[in-house]
C-alpha cells in the first residue's frame, strides 16, 4: 500500500475522500485503490457534511419515504433524513417522517427484510445510500430486494461512484472518477496488476481492509 491521498470536495471542505493506491481484492473485483470511508461514515461532522451535500443533489420533487443504508452508512442516512425533512428546505418531504433502515444479508448472499420492517418498504419510495458504487452488483441485489418487498427505488446516493446511473436510476455522488481519474475496478481475470504479477496489498470490503 502506498501513502494515502486526500481529496476534498470543492463545495464543502468537510467532505473528504481518503484513497490508498495499491492492489486490492474486493468481493466482486480487483481495484487499484482502497477508498477509506471510515471517517465519513463514523465522524459526526463529516457524516453531517456529506448528508448536507447529498440533500442538495436530490431533486426537491423526489418523494422519499425510506432511506436504505448499505455498507455502514447509517449515520449519514440519519443526517440525510434530517436534512430532507427540515422546514426550511424546499422539497416535498418537509415536516415528513423518513425511515432510516438497513437490510440483512442471509447466509446465501440474499438481502432479506424482516416482517417488522416490511411496512417501511410496502408502497414506499426509497433512496439507496452506499459508500461506493463501482461494479453495480451490490446495488442491483439491493434494488431487487427493495422491489420484491413492494417499494420503488427513486435514486441512489453514493459517496464515490464510477457512473451517473445504475439500473436506470440516477446516482447522486459526492466524488467520482473525475476526482480520481486513474481509478480502476476490474474483474479478477481482467486485472492488469494481476496479469503483471503485482502482489496483492490487502483484501478489502465495505467494512475495511486486511493486509496480506
Amino acid at each position: 500500500m502506498q501513502e494515502r491521498i486526500l481529496i476534498t470536495m470543492k463545495e464543502n471542505p468537510d467532505v473528504i475522500l481518503r484513497a490508498f493506491p495499491g492492489h486490492f481484492i474486493t468481493p466482486t473485483a480487483h481495484s487499484n485503490y482502497y477508498l477509506d470511508m471510515t471517517a465519513i461514515k463514523s465522524r459526526t461532522h463529516e457524516s453531517r457534511a456529506a448528508a448536507v451535500e447529498f440533500a442538495k443533489k436530490i431533486p426537491p420533487t423526489t418523494v422519499v419515504d425510506t432511506i436504505v443504508c448499505m455498507e455502514g452508512t447509517q449515520v449519514i442516512g440519519a443526517y440525510l433524513a434530517d436534512e430532507l425533512t427540515k422546514s426550511g428546505f424546499v422539497n416535498v418531504n418537509s415536516y415528513k417522517a423518513i425511515n432510516v433502515i438497513t437490510t440483512e444479508l442471509s447466509s446465501t448472499g440474499q438481502y432479506i427484510v424482516r416482517d417488522n420492517l416490511k411496512p417501511m418498504f410496502e408502497g414506499k419510495n426509497v433512496i439507496i445510500l452506499v459508500a461506493t458504487a463501482a461494479t453495480g452488483q451490490t446495488l442491483a441485489k439491493t434494488a431487487e430486494a427493495i422491489k420484491y418487498y413492494g417499494a420503488k427505488v427513486r435514486g441512489i446516493c453514493s459517496v464515490f461512484s464510477v457512473g451517473n446511473t445504475c439500473f436506470g436510476k440516477p446516482i447522486y455522488s459526492l466524488f467520482s472518477v473525475k476526482d480520481l481519474p486513474d481509478y480502476r475496478n476490474t474483474p479478477a481475470d481482467e486485472c492488469p496488476m494481476r496479469k503483471n504479477g503485482l502482489p496483492v496489498d490487502a483484501l478489502a470490503n465495505p467494512f475495511g481492509y486486511s493486509k496480506l
